[in-house]
């Protein structure tokens, strides 16, 4: 995991036992997993616009507005991650189970279905 990532995880961890009014993380884990999905859920939302705004609109501006999405859904997903007690290492450890494969053997690897000819 990248060294922001390993710092932005131990911070939410930390978060964990604050008080609901101490911090935006903590007050997330005060209202549970529900809230931390629907950030996510609008997150994942705001991506897919600044992505639909940049191929309409190629600008640095337009890249930098999407990096931020892409950061925030990042974050959203980190949170939820703590919140049931996992590591974001489970998911880069996955990554790098796939570095290397194609997208399509992964794919049928997952679903027992075979790749197309």
């Amino acid at each position: 995991m990248s060294d922001i990532l390993t710092a932005l995880n131990t911070i939410l961890e930390q978060r964990k036992s604050s008080a609901a009014d101490s911090s935006y993380v903590a007050s997330l884990y005060d209202q549970g997993l529900n809230k931390i999905l629907e950030k996510i859920g609008e997150e994942a939302t705001e991506v897919i616009l600044a992505a639909k705004d940049l191929e309409a609109q190629s600008s640095d501006a337009a890249q930098r507005a999407l990096a931020g999405e892409v950061a925030d859904l990042w974050f959203h997903s980190m949170v939820m991650l703590a919140h049931l007690d996992m590591n974001p290492d489970a998911v880069t450890d996955i990554l790098k189970e796939r570095f290397g494969l194609s997208g399509l053997e992964e794919k049928a690897a997952r679903t027992g279905h075979n790749t197309p000819p």
